[in-house]
This record gives C-alpha cells, sequence and structure tokens, in this order.
C-alpha cells in the first residue's frame, strides 16, 4: 500500500482539482472504475485464478495500486477525449512547477486539518479502549453502529464539500453576498438528506445491523447504541458546513480549534464519565452530545465573528 501511495496522491489531487472547477462527475466515474477493478482483481490475485500466482492476503493492495494506475491512466484518456481544461497535455505539462507561494498557501490550509484528523483518530482510540471494557459484543456492535453512521455522514459530507466549492467560487469571483445564500441551502439539503436517512435508519434499525452482524444480542445492543446517537448527525452535518464555508476563505484555525476542543473537552471526557453513570450507552450520549455543541461552537463563530470579518480570495 505505501509503495502505491505517490499514485492515491496524484489521484486524490487531480480528482479534488476537478471539484474544484465544478466537475463531480468524472472524479465519480474515476472512483467507480476502481472500485470495480479492485473487486474484479482482487478475488483473482487471491486465489490465483486464469493463471495469475496465488498473492494472498497482500492481494487487496495490489488491486487497489492496479486500480489507482488504471484511474490515472483512464483520466489522462477521457480528459483529453472531452476536450477538458484540466487535459493532460502538452500545455498543462508545461505549467506543472513548484510555487513557494502557493505551497506555503497550501500547507497553512492542509497542516490544521491533518491535525484535526489525528485528533480525531487518537480520540476515537480512546473511545474503543472504554468500549472494550464492556466485552466483545459491545466491541461488535460499536463496530457496526460505526459503519451505519458512516453511510449517514456521506451526503452531510457531500453537502459541505460542494458548499465549500461553490463558497470559494463565489469570494473567488468578488461576490462574498452569495455566501450567505450558499450556507442556508447547504443547511437545507443537510436537513432534507441526512434528515431523511436517518428516519429511514431508525425504521429499518434492525435491517441494517443485521447486515453485519448476525448475532441476534448484538443486533439488539446495536439498535439501542444507534438510536442514542443517530439524531445527531443532523448537528455533524451542519457543523461541517459551517466550518467548510469558512474554510474557504482561508479560515482554517479555529475551526479546527474548535473541532479539537469539542473532543478533548467534552466528548473524551464525557464518554469516560457518562459510562461510569450510564454504562455503555453512556458512550454514545457522549458522542451525541459532542455532536450538537460542536455545531453550536461552530455557528456561533460563524455568526458572531466570520461573517462580521472582511473575506477575501486567497489567489
Amino acid at each position: 500500500m505505501l509503495a502505491g501511495s505517490p499514485l492515491l496522491f496524484v489521484y486524490i489531487i487531480y480528482t479534488s482539482i476537478l471539484r474544484g472547477v465544478g466537475d463531480s462527475v468524472t472524479p465519480l466515474i474515476a472512483l467507480s472504475l476502481t472500485s470495480l477493478i479492485g473487486l474484479a482483481v482482487t478475488p483473482v490475485l487471491l486465489k490465483g485464478y486464469f493463471g495469475f500466482p496465488a498473492l494472498g492476503i497482500i492481494a487487496p493492495a495490489i488491486a487497489t495500486i492496479l486500480g489507482y494506475a488504471a484511474v490515472l491512466v483512464f483520466l489522462g484518456f477521457y480528459l483529453n477525449y472531452k476536450n477538458h481544461p484540466l487535459k493532460i497535455d502538452r500545455a498543462l505539462l508545461q505549467h506543472i512547477r513548484h510555487d513557494a507561494t502557493l505551497s506555503k498557501l497550501i500547507l497553512k490550509l492542509g497542516i490544521p486539518t491533518g491535525i484535526q484528523m489525528v485528533t480525531t483518530s487518537l480520540a476515537g482510540l480512546v473511545i474503543i479502549g472504554l468500549i472494550n471494557h464492556y466485552g466483545a459484543h459491545a466491541t461488535a456492535a460499536y463496530g457496526a453502529v460505526n459503519q451505519v453512521l458512516n453511510y449517514i455522514q456521506f451526503p452531510a459530507l457531500s453537502i459541505s464539500i460542494a458548499a465549500s466549492i461553490f463558497a470559494a467560487q463565489a469570494i473567488g469571483a468578488g461576490k462574498p453576498d452569495l455566501l450567505a445564500k450558499v450556507t442556508r441551502t447547504a443547511l437545507g439539503m443537510n436537513f432534507l438528506f441526512t434528515g431523511s436517512l436517518i428516519a429511514l435508519a431508525y425504521l429499518f434499525s434492525k435491517y441494517l445491523m443485521a447486515l453485519f452482524i448476525i448475532d441476534h444480542s448484538v443486533i439488539e445492543l446495536g439498535q439501542q447504541l444507534l438510536f442514542i446517537v443517530l439524531w445527531s448527525i443532523l448537528f455533524f452535518g451542519a457543523s461541517a458546513i459551517f466550518a467548510s464555508i469558512m474554510r474557504a476563505s482561508g479560515t482554517v484555525n479555529v475551526p479546527m480549534l474548535i473541532n479539537i476542543l469539542t473532543i478533548i473537552l467534552i466528548e473524551v471526557p464525557c464518554a469516560y464519565g457518562f459510562s461510569k453513570l450510564w454504562g455503555l450507552s453512556g458512550i454514545w450520549m457522549a458522542y451525541a452530545l459532542s455532536f450538537v455543541c460542536l455545531c453550536i461552537f461552530q455557528a456561533s463563530y460563524y455568526q458572531f465573528v466570520w461573517k462580521k470579518s472582511r473575506i477575501e480570495k486567497l489567489i
């Protein structure tokens, strides 16, 4: 997997730039192709079908690398065929060079996000440590609930990414007055789409749990935990939208600090304290509380500080 990191890096950069110019279809095609290649190649290399060597456990890694390589080749031909502004040709290659000013700006925007992701991962390790004290069933339920929550969060995260792109384009075009409209639209879409998924997840929670686990007692436990935290994903989505809108203007440090402080001061301590009072359910109550608090903090900074500051384009 490490050997394929350069390919993954180029893939992420190129698809992110495509989304940034408003093309979300091509990255979707690329992602679908990567997934299909992985699904097709993995069993072939795993078992050694069609004369290929049986690679065993490393087969998924090799399949992933082949998928990214194939997709990059596909993007090269596809973008040229579509005569896309970002097509890979001699003119584009001539302009690929290091720019110290842009590099500093990218690091300025990227490092805080990286720190936030590391903090979130470390907090997750602490939480799973608490959950493990309640036995194998609790750990299995945690994994299943997290899988469901991840799928529920996808629309909210996608909306926040789209909102960030529109906000950045509005700022770049010198039309910051459109930011409020972008924010309202994104929040409304989050309420509609994420809210609908949450309602469906409540209705079909038993069947969703059964997709990941087969033990009936664990399914019931997973349902209980899912009911506790599911509604708060609406607040998670809203907080992601507020943070994304602010990041579009280069305001990255404060949203990062709000996120980190919410994790350190609310999520982890409350998970520990609530687990002493209400057992395993208390940990999920802490998740819900942290999502609500994160939304309140991000929205407050957005409304009372960021909106009143001068918003300028970054480049």
